[in-house]
């Protein structure tokens, strides 16, 4: 998988505000929805909580990918967003989360998704990466870093 594939330019926000993981996962849906019309926002929001509430999806040293199965997806769709101020996620390690990939599947995906979420996972694995991201103030920025790393 090429993160270009799956990410836009509309769809990586950098510094965004955020008080909680519910906050959170309420602005991506409501940013999902607008660069996705097919996408509807309370339907991806619930998804997102539902598969949170398996166990969270926080890996540990400040990110999380959180992903789910949507109807009337049109593909996976994937969302980078840093946040302003790391929020706690529930994550494995119990650090608090700052940089979130998103990943939204359409509900008859089964393999593309986990061999998706597996190639988030080592690309997000990267240090370097991450401290770049982290570093990055433009949201546009950040779309180039993470389709030329």
């Amino acid at each position: 998988m090429q993160v270009e594939e799956i990410l836009t330019p509309e769809r990586c926000h950098s510094r965004v505000s955020g008080v909680s993981k519910k906050r959170v996962l309420t602005i991506i849906s409501e940013l999902l929805a607008e660069d996705k019309p097919s996408l509807n926002a309370n339907t991806v929001f619930n998804a997102l909580m539902a598969r949170e509430q398996l166990g969270s999806t926080g890996l540990g040293n400040g990110i999380a990918i959180p992903h789910c199965r949507a109807p009337r997806c049109p593909g996976i769709v994937g969302m980078l967003v840093t946040l302003d101020e790391a929020i706690d996620f529930d994550a494995i390690d119990g650090k608090p989360v700052d940089i979130l990939f998103v990943l939204i599947v359409p509900e008859e995906e089964t393999d593309e998704h986990v061999r998706t979420l597996a190639s988030l996972a080592e690309l997000l694995n990267d240090e370097d990466f991450c401290y770049t991201l982290r570093q990055t103030q433009d949201s546009e920025d950040l779309y180039h870093i993470a389709i030329t790393h």
